[in-house]
């Protein structure tokens, strides 16, 4: 017998196969998908059983694998289709889609050692009174009774009543010994769900949905903020269960996680899985190995929860579907909707989209009817969308309000007399965005990334946000010493700030600073749901998915700071975000009310999300894209090139678009090369390349050689991005 093996290597050119002959002794072991150990150049390594021959024909010699590793199958057939779509699709090497989709401790590496989690227990080994009678004293005797009651025992908590019974009637073989294994992952309690009866628009929207369990469909559930999208997610699913089929729910962010699993598990009780990068990997590796014996029949999680190994699946729901999150920035760089669609294809079943603010790509193939359009239309139990004040900060910064403008202050106050929950949204983390020296005019600067450094006031440190390089602020200006000066703000300095205007508040702050410790998420969330706070300020992190009862004001702070971001999605972003966190008001009883501070106030964009209305922004927003040629009306394909020598990376850049436009069709448009929104990113220098196309039959292939030809180039980096969501 012999096997096609996939090994884990960095060198993209040896992205293939290795044929290896098996042992007699280990034949009944070999199945497609498990990993096997084997010499190679003079190296052991680990890799996948992708083929089983029964002869070989080469010519070369053949070496024997040394061992199967795994028990159970790692990769099943559908995950390797899979594998092989992420490749052709994306340009990766089959490899490193593989190792995206595993959790680390069942990758093809030889370096983890991550272990399954065994708990001890005591039980009886005979009869209760016979044990009784073997007994030597009373505290062996309590033991047993205590053994006798519970039917098993941990060990620790026996051996914490009477350590030295313990290891007597162990060895009189009185009570004996057993190992059981443990699950790492625990969310934070399940509570008591009610089931809720659903308004006429959630029902037909189920109903919709619940005639095509049988046949690939593709839902988009338009729903206001509000809408009750997840309690139609919900019911449709216990549909599927009752079929007898299970379930895939992805969320855009670790910070939606908790709240979701937390709605799920009160519903479906212990049948519920969570897959995101928040877990260790003890953690991650225990809930896949729960989902692959079938264990648990839905899978909640982020981005990678896409390729959670279930079987019999029925139904893929992807909540907030206009998030950039579900795109992988690094290699492989996947869109997990785009895997959604294919896997639901692979599947025969339906996948359902929710937002309240689509992607424009997404509202567009609904009007075309690629997708099913189902809209709820108004918030349940008939609360009103919250109102949206526009405050114009020109105005307030004559008065000297440069950070909360005189009718914020006042919403605040009366919002939190009637002890109702305030949420501040500056998606900006940081106390400065600048330091400089007015004098010599020095700045605070990378010097890896040749960017401004942000000032982290409780470190007292300045840092990169691309690189990690982190230095101590000195007093004064390193150069001539003059007085330092404090430019731009984040949520650090809102925090200071709200601190100091409102002293008698407790405010809580939620940022990718103040979220780096494990279940941090789900504190912070639980401390404001509970009303232990007054005010919730952070980044966009705090802007989607979240339902506070008591909030009944909305912040936005400069508000207009992300439409000036040179991307043809800022604008939509922008609307996105300042909907996404309008919504999180007046959600139970309270009305809602939203301040949005803004230095333009009739930018059109703004004056959308004032009105809280999607179809004026989305027609202004296509005619523009049409004209531009961007998508929904043109795809797209970034191509990055990266070098540490400047001179080498701008030469390169040029020979790789004059390439691109001798060798694809004419009617595709090659814009380029030109330097990349962060030239200098740790050390590295960056050209871009960007096309524009909408058919053209020769593009894959030609991106195909332009990615072979830098394989052996060690000096320059060639990064290919089909479909990006940033530019």
């Amino acid at each position: 017998m012999y096997i096609d093996v996939l090994l884990e290597l960095k060198n993209k050119q040896m992205d293939q196969t290795y044929t290896y002959h098996v042992p007699k002794a280990l034949e009944k072991k070999i199945v497609i998908g498990k990993r096997v150990r084997v010499p190679f150049n003079k190296r052991e390594l680990e890799g996948f059983i992708l083929e089983i021959q029964d002869t070989f024909t080469g010519d070369f010699e053949v070496l024997d694998i040394l061992e199967v590793v795994d028990e159970d199958v790692v990769l099943n057939e559908e995950l390797i289709q899979i594998g092989k779509y992420i490749q052709e699709t994306y340009l990766c090497s089959l490899s490193s889609a593989y190792a995206t989709m595993l959790p680390k401790a069942l990758k093809a590496s030889l370096k983890t050692n991550i272990q399954k989690k065994y708990q001890t227990y005591l039980s009886l080994a005979m009869p209760y009174e016979k044990a009784i009678s073997l007994a030597t004293s009373e505290k062996q005797k309590d033991l047993l009774d205590y053994i006798e009651e519970r039917e098993k025992v941990e060990k620790k908590e026996a051996s914490f009543i009477s350590s030295s019974s313990v290891t007597t009637l162990l060895k009189k073989k009185i009570i004996k010994e057993e190992q059981e294994e443990v699950y790492r992952y625990q969310s934070m309690g399940i509570l008591e769900d009610e089931k809720k009866s659903l308004n006429e628009e959630q029902q037909y929207a189920k109903d919709q949905i619940l005639k095509s369990l049988d046949k690939n469909e593709q839902f988009l559930l338009y729903g206001v903020t509000g809408s009750g999208k997840t309690e139609v997610y919900m019911q449709v699913i216990e549909s599927v269960l009752s079929l007898k089929k299970t379930a895939i729910v992805l969320v855009p962010e670790i910070s939606l996680t908790p709240q979701f699993v937390t709605n799920f598990k009160a519903r479906f009780q212990d049948r519920v899985a969570v897959l995101h990068s928040g877990l260790s990997d003890g953690e991650r590796y225990d809930e896949w190995r729960k989902i692959a014996k079938g264990e648990v029949n839905i899978v909640i999680g982020a981005r990678s929860a896409i390729f959670a190994p279930l079987k019999n699946l029925g139904i893929i729901i992807i909540d907030e579907e206009h998030s950039d999150n579900y795109k992988q920035e690094n290699s492989p760089r996947y869109n997990a909707i785009d895997v959604a669609e294919y896997r639901a294809k692979l599947n025969n079943i339906p996948i359902v989209l929710g937002s309240a603010t689509p992607t424009l790509e997404r509202m567009a193939k609904s009007t075309k009817n690629i997708y099913t359009k189902l809209e709820l239309k108004n918030r349940v139990n008939h609360q009103n969308l919250p109102i949206v004040t526009m405050v114009d900060m020109s105005l307030e910064a004559k008065k000297g309000n440069f950070i909360l403008s005189e009718r914020l202050k006042i919403e605040i106050l009366s919002a939190t007399s009637r002890h109702e929950q305030v949420i501040l949204l500056l998606n900006r983390r940081g106390y400065s965005t600048t330091i400089t020296c007015s004098h010599c005019g020095f700045t605070y600067k990378c010097p890896n990334c040749d960017i401004t450094l942000t000032y982290h006031k409780t470190k007292n440190n300045l840092r990169c946000h691309y690189c990690g390089y982190t230095t101590y602020k000195q007093e004064n200006c390193p150069k001539c010493h003059a007085e330092l000066n404090f430019y731009g703000y984040g949520t650090e300095k809102l925090e200071d700030y709200i601190k100091q205007e409102f002293p008698n508040l407790k405010v809580l702050r939620m940022d990718a600073d103040t979220t780096r410790k494990k279940n941090s998420y789900e504190t912070i969330i639980d401390q404001f749901k509970n009303q232990d706070y007054d005010i919730l300020l952070g980044t966009q992190m705090i802007s989607k998915g979240h339902d506070f009862p008591r909030v009944s004001l909305v912040g936005i702070i400069n508000a207009d700071a992300s439409l000036n971001i040179p991307d043809f999605r800022s604008g939509e972003r922008t609307f996105s975000l300042l909907c996404q966190a309008a919504g999180r008001a007046g959600r139970k009883n309270t009305m809602g009310n939203v301040i949005l501070q803004t230095y333009n106030p009739n930018n059109f964009i703004l004056k959308c999300v004032e009105e809280q209305n999607y179809e004026k922004f989305y027609n202004y927003e296509m005619q523009i894209r049409k004209k531009l040629k961007y998508p929904p009306f043109y795809y797209l394909v970034s191509i990055k090139i990266a070098s540490k020598e400047y001179e080498l990376c701008s030469k390169e850049a040029t020979k790789v678009c004059e390439y691109l436009k001798n060798n694809i069709s004419e009617e595709t448009i090659v814009l380029g090369p030109t330097t990349a929104s962060v030239f200098k990113m740790n050390n590295v220098y960056r050209f871009g390349i960007m096309i524009k196309y909408r058919f053209d039959d020769k593009l894959i292939p030609t991106l195909q050689e332009l990615d072979k030809m830098f394989v052996f180039n060690n000096k320059v980096n060639l990064e290919i991005d089909m479909q990006p969501t940033k530019i």
